[in-house]
């Protein structure tokens, strides 16, 4: 690329660069975009379309059978009631926690601070496996109530080192050294001035906690006992396997119901996927511009 009185030439070799990179985005666009599109338009499909594959790009058939049987379901509103709380609930344990183990690890005047990263890293690499965990879970008293799916995931390590290095990169020694000239203490300082300047790593933090407690259904499986406490992922799992249950159970002489059923059991897996990710991709718009630069400090500074 030629400089001259401050104008900027693009040599034939600029030119080439820059085609073959937009070709590559665009292609790398189609391949992630694609299929969010088909999962869609199949969902809105009719279902000898979807069998057929008939389906590429537009809904072939327009039929809402597939999300008439999601919504039909009667603990579809609980179960999303239940998933929103334990999201913004955990969400807001999660982050708080996460801030109040990353700030420590970050001063540097913190007494033995490299041994108590040591024991957070050391949980990264190693487990106590499931039966230890679901006994623990037992034995605080847990089990069975809606602080199963949030205590035992109210941090998450690689977050905390994340959020550390945000701190070290971002509040400089000198502005608590200042703020501790005119009397602010630790906690004061944390709430006045760290947090005010951490809002994008804290968007960070949010949205990876939140689709982590939108999505969770294994601690569910294990803890819960009461339909009353289930998320919306159990609730939409029990619905698809509920429909291959009921088409399994059909005699030879419903053949029709039968083929009706195993028809819609493909298109319902699409309308499942739609219910279930909406939610949290319409979360994503607001947070996108703190998430990159969140991301992008917290990871590769430090």
């Amino acid at each position: 690329m030629k400089r001259k009185r401050n104008v900027i030439y693009e040599t034939w070799t600029d030119r080439i660069f820059d085609t073959i990179n937009t070709i590559l985005l665009i292609l790398i666009l189609i391949i992630i975009l694609y299929p969010l599109i088909f999962v869609v338009s199949s969902s809105f499909s009719t279902s000898r379309a979807v069998i057929a594959g008939e389906v590429w790009l537009w809904p072939v058939g327009w039929d809402l059978a597939g999300y008439q049987a999601v919504f039909n379901h009667k603990g579809l509103v609980r179960g999303f009631l239940n998933s929103l709380f334990y999201m913004i609930t955990g969400t807001v344990i999660n982050v708080t926690f996460t801030i109040m183990a990353a700030y420590p690890l970050s001063r540097r005047d913190f007494l033995f601070r490299g041994f108590w990263m040591f024991l957070f890293a050391f949980t990264m690499m190693f487990s106590g496996g499931l039966i230890p965990y679901y006994l623990l879970v037992r034995n605080l008293g847990m089990l069975d109530t809606r602080w199963a799916m949030i205590i035992p995931n109210a941090m998450a390590v690689w977050n905390v080192i994340i959020t550390r290095t945000f701190f070290q990169t971002n509040i400089p020694d000198e502005l608590r050294e200042a703020a501790q000239i005119d009397g602010c203490s630790d906690l004061r300082f944390v709430w006045s001035v760290v947090i005010p300047l951490s809002y994008s790593i804290i968007a960070v933090n949010a949205l990876f906690y939140a689709v982590g407690h939108w999505n969770s259904y294994f601690d569910a499986l294990i803890f819960l006992k009461s339909q009353e406490l289930y998320p919306l992922q159990i609730i939409l799992r029990d619905i698809l396997i509920r429909n291959e249950i009921d088409a399994a159970q059909l005699s030879m002489y419903d053949v029709r119901d039968a083929m009706a059923r195993e028809a819609l059991k493909y298109r319902l897996k699409y309308s499942l996927i739609v219910v279930a990710s909406v939610p949290v991709l319409s979360i994503y718009p607001f947070v996108q511009k703190h998430f990159v630069k969140g991301v992008m400090i917290g990871s590769l500074k430090g």
